[in-house]
Parts: C-alpha cells; sequence; structure tokens
C-alpha cells in the first residue's frame, strides 16, 4: 500500500495590517480537503504575512493557487509599503518535502504551481531554490533587489526578466517567485533592551551570512512599534545546520559588546520538533537524546 506524501508550504502575501483583508485572504484556504490550516502570522511592521499549509500535493497545489488569487484581487503594490523585501502581492509561494516525498517531485509540482499562476491569473513569476534557472536566482535577495519599486523599472531586461510572462510586472500584482527546496525557513526573533535601532541593524549585519556572518541566516536590525525594545529579526533557512541556540548565543555575545542586555526571543509560526530538541541537547548537556522519548510523538504516528 503506497503511503500518502505530504508537503509544506510556507508562502507569504504583502498584507499584515488591514485584519479584514488578511482573513478574507486566509479564507481561501482554510476548507481545502487535503490541506491543512497549520498558522497564519501577520507582522504589522514587516506588512507581511506568512502562512503555514501542510498537506497532500495536489490540495496544497491547489491552496497555494486559491490563496495567491485572492492576494491578487486585495493588494495594490502601487500603495503597499512595508519594512519587509517584496515584489509582488503573493510574494512568494514555497513548498518543502514533508514526508514521503522526494525534492525532485516538490520541483516538478513547483514548475505546475507556477505555470497555472501565470495561466489563471497573468501574474509573472520567478523560479527560486531549487526551481532556479541559475545560481544568482536561488537567492531571494537577487530577485527581490530593488523591491517592487526598483524590479519594475528593470524587468524588461534579461537579468531580472521574470521567468514565466512578459517581461514587465503586473501593474497592480507585482510578480511572485515560486519554489521548492529542501528546508524551510525558520523566523526566529531576538529582543534587545534598547532603542538604539543602529545597535540591532549591526548584530544583524554580523549574524547574516553575506555580511560574513551564517551563511544559512538572513537578518535585518528593525523596531517593533509595539513593543519597547528593539529586534534582531532572522530567517534561518537551516536549524539543523545552525541550530538556534546557536544565533540567540551570537546576538548576546554581540550585544554584550554594546552593554546591551538581550530580554528574550521568540519563534514565529511553527517549527519542527528536531529544531527544538537540538536546542535541548545543548542547554542541557543531554547525551544520546532519541525523538522517541518525548511521549507525545508516539501519538503524532
Amino acid at each position: 500500500m503506497n503511503e500518502k506524501q505530504y508537503i509544506l508550504a510556507v508562502p507569504n502575501f504583502s498584507e499584515g495590517r488591514r485584519k479584514d483583508v488578511v482573513e478574507s485572504i486566509v479564507d481561501a484556504v482554510r476548507n481545502i480537503e487535503g490541506a491543512r490550516l497549520v498558522s497564519y502570522e501577520p507582522e504589522h511592521d514587516f506588512n507581511r504575512t506568512v502562512v503555514t499549509l501542510i498537506g497532500e500535493p495536489g490540495p496544497i497545489k491547489e491552496a497555494l493557487l486559491a490563496l495567491a488569487g485572492k492576494s491578487y484581487e486585495l493588494i495594490n503594490m502601487e500603495e503597499q509599503q512595508g519594512t519587509h523585501p517584496r515584489i509582488g502581492a503573493q510574494d512568494t509561494l514555497p513548498i518543502f518535502p514533508f514526508k514521503n516525498i522526494t525534492l525532485d517531485e516538490c520541483k516538478a509540482l513547483a514548475e505546475e504551481i507556477g505555470e497555472e499562476v501565470f495561466k489563471r491569473y497573468e501574474v509573472p513569476v520567478f523560479f527560486s531554490g531549487a526551481n532556479a534557472r541559475n545560481e544568482e536566482r536561488k537567492a531571494l535577495s537577487f530577485i527581490r533587489k530593488g523591491q517592487y519599486e526598483g524590479l519594475k523599472l528593470v524587468a524588461h531586461t534579461d537579468e531580472r526578466k521574470p521567468d514565466i510572462g512578459p517581461a514587465a510586472l503586473h501593474p497592480t500584482a507585482g510578480a511572485t517567485i515560486v519554489s521548492a527546496d529542501l528546508e524551510g525557513l525558520t523566523a526566529y526573533n531576538v529582543f534587545l533592551a534598547t532603542e538604539n535601532l543602529d545597535v540591532a541593524k549591526a548584530i544583524a549585519k554580523g549574524v547574516r551570512g553575506p555580511s560574513g556572518g551564517f551563511s544559512t541566516i538572513r537578518a535585518v536590525g528593525i523596531k517593533f512599534p509595539e513593543r519597547e525594545g528593539t529586534v534582531v529579526s532572522m530567517n534561518m533557512f537551516d536549524c539543523g545546520a545552525t541550530p538556534l541556540y546557536r544565533a540567540y548565543n551570537f546576538v548576546r555575545d554581540e550585544a554584550a559588546r554594546y552593554g546591551v542586555a538581550v530580554t528574550g526571543s521568540e519563534i514565529v509560526g511553527p517549527v519542527k520538533l528536531d529544531y527544538l530538541l537540538n536546542s535541548l541537547e545543548y542547554y542541557l548537556g543531554l547525551e544520546n537524546l532519541r525523538k522517541e522519548q518525548i511521549l507525545e510523538t508516539h501519538l503524532m504516528k
């Protein structure tokens, strides 16, 4: 008997402030059989929402297309503003192998999703991750360079034109990045007891890969208006190779140089159990910890 295949999808759309719009977009994926809405995380300052879905390949494809369609309908990139880099109303549609499915199968599904996005909605598509057409486009930062406002000025050039669709952006929806990859990102924030944003930015520069830090981390220093202090906000692309505790310790040690305390941290959205266990092993000095020792894992089966 063939075992069911499951995919993890972590799309984000460019709205995190208008609650009615966020709810309307997320409603598009609430009741799709075979695709479970795990969570959605609106972020006011970033003005984006990250959605987490788990499901079988077919339903996940339909869920992502429904989500994108609603985002294109309700978000106008000519008006949208926020601190998070973005190029479109439905900024990304990334998928990852979760259970009983290979990366190659996810790559093939991502190609189908990209083709269907343009066919249904006439929104141009960039492929990234394992689906990237060249080495540069494997990185979201390259595709997003200049963001929506800058990209629409250069989308006609060979270097920056979309992979599917005309060499231009959609006039209100922009473009969407579609990808498959082996690991999804974990969003992780570390809070600093300082209002000096320059300190947070300096630490973020030290932690992120392109400026000399961890190759699997991208980071920014920002201020969340709703809370005191500043934040080093990280996208961690491989918490197996670069565990959460290592990023936390790095930020804490860098902050100490400025006489600044770390007041806490948070994981935004779901996280794999393994990524919590490796931090538990580190801080408790545990030897030979097995996942099977955690009773709740037997319920999962």
